[in-house]
């Protein structure tokens, strides 16, 4: 799943470790949905919608 949380990240100057730590995962987690490795699970996609202030379709894209 493509997705623009490195964008997001970086647009705020965050490192993966303080997203990780907003989002209370780990850096791996962090770096692993940056690079589309991991697709989050259902929670942690609406946590990370509510830390952007943004829809979970407009930050993952499944196509």
């Amino acid at each position: 799943m493509k997705n623009i949380v490195r964008d997001l990240r970086t647009e705020r100057e965050w490192s993966q470790a303080q997203l990780a730590d907003l989002l209370e995962v780990s850096r791996q987690t962090i770096n692993a949905i940056e690079t589309g490795r991991y697709d989050p699970s259902l929670p942690l996609a609406f946590a990370i919608a509510k830390l952007f202030q943004l829809p979970i379709e407009k930050i993952f894209d499944a196509s």
